[in-house]
């Protein structure tokens, strides 16, 4: 690889993926990873222009940032660009009524919507409410509609809490379009125009800014696609650096490294 000035060079914008990159979930809120904490202020306190680019389906925004805020980030909910007020944005512009299959922890995002009468569905990490049930439910209502959107709220494999590894919500979206002969529309990373929306909320172009994150593909490869560089955190779920499809800008054993890096090399 070539040297990091060379990689880093011209870096004005930093994407903060949040799970497994600031902290890892789980009872009791979770822990801090090592070291991130101070690495947030430290970048915040510098030139560069940092966004938090999250996946997470099953909090609110308030209820992530209050979750950050009391193991000493500082971070605020309008920092933060997060799945479900994007698909409410999404459903409110095309008119739709989705059946929800999402967590509770997130149902307050979608107060405003209407679900009378569904003509979509929208499916979020759900964790325990991905009952037979529920799916078929989703699997009724998109089998009902003749043109049937589902709306999924990220396509992650799985993440990692306290606890170990926990299935995400992908494999359960690709259960549906199996079932449904339908191809989903992702709301969240790896979908370009969710790194476009951060990107524009601090006013960088892709070229200028770079992801850090411990998803090989969502993070990492789908930052790459936009034309932004990514460096991929031995943090979270991190599992191997040998994707077949993917290989990363540079690999950091966590983010206090990779902060370390971004304020030597970024910006010159």
């Amino acid at each position: 690889m070539a040297p990091w000035g060379k990689r880093l060079a011209g870096v004005r914008g930093v994407l903060l993926d949040i799970s497994g990159v600031l902290y890892d979930s789980g009872a009791g809120g979770g822990t801090a990873i090592a070291g991130s904490v101070e690495a947030v202020a430290r970048l915040k306190r510098s030139r560069l222009k940092v966004r938090f680019c999250t996946n997470e389906s099953q909090k609110s925004r308030a209820e992530l940032v209050g979750q950050l805020q009391r193991l000493g980030f500082d971070i605020s909910e309008q920092e933060v660009t997060a799945p479900a007020p994007a698909a409410c944005q999404i459903l409110k512009e095309q008119g739709l009524r989705p059946y929800l299959l999402i967590h509770d922890g997130v149902r307050s995002e979608f107060d405003q919507i209407d679900t009378s009468n569904p003509n979509c569905v929208v499916i979020a990490d759900a964790g325990e409410s991905f009952s037979y049930q529920n799916m078929n439910n989703a699997f009724q209502v998109l089998m009902e509609l003749e043109k049937p959107v589902l709306i999924s709220l990220g396509k992650g494999r799985y993440y990692k809490e306290t606890s170990g590894l926990m299935l995400d919500v992908g494999p359960y979206m690709k259960a549906l379009e199996y079932a449904c002969g339908i191809k989903a529309e992702v709301v969240g990373k790896p979908s370009p125009e969710f790194f476009k929306s951060a990107l524009q909320a601090i006013g960088v172009e892709a070229h200028q800014a770079v992801m850090i994150g411990d998803d090989i593909v969502g993070d990492v490869g789908g930052a790459q696609r936009c034309g932004m560089r990514a460096l991929q955190v031995r943090t979270g779920k991190f599992s191997d650096e040998h994707h077949p499809e993917v290989k990363a800008d540079g690999y950091v054993d966590n983010l206090a490294e990779a902060v370390d890096l971004l304020l030597q090399h970024a910006d010159k």
